[in-house]
């Protein structure tokens, strides 16, 4: 049964970082593209980085590019997302998926198993 379980989320101040996991069961991890989207209410779900199957390719949004970096522990069959110098604005609900394909421009396509998501609130 193929499952993605996000962790790392919670509160922490403006300029702070946090680390996201996205613990992967039954697939193997390397063979897929795996992505982070984030959902703030009200506004629609924004895909915010991915990382390819094979060379490890990554796509960041440009919201979060020099911010947020994305990693893939293989041996852990985990992906993390290290997210650094937080803004309010990156207040939202974090999920991670599987897809098919992370363009380095276009982001991640064809999503077809997802977490349940883990929040994060930057606040002071």
């Amino acid at each position: 049964q193929v499952q993605l379980v996000e962790s790392g989320g919670g509160l922490v101040q403006p300029g702070g970082s946090l680390r996201l996991s996205c613990a992967a069961s039954g697939f193997t991890l390397e063979h897929y593209t795996i992505a982070w989207f984030r959902q703030a209410p009200v506004k629609e779900r924004e895909g915010v980085s991915c990382v390819s199957s094979g060379d490890g390719g990554t796509y960041y949004a440009d919201s979060v590019k020099g911010r947020f970096t994305i990693s893939r522990a293989n041996a852990k069959n985990t992906v993390y997302l290290q997210m650094n110098s937080l803004k309010p604005e990156d207040t939202a609900v974090y999920y991670c998926a599987r897809g098919y394909e992370c363009n380095p421009l276009g982001g991640p396509y064809g999503m077809d198993y997802w977490g349940k998501g883990t929040l994060v609130t930057v606040s002071s």
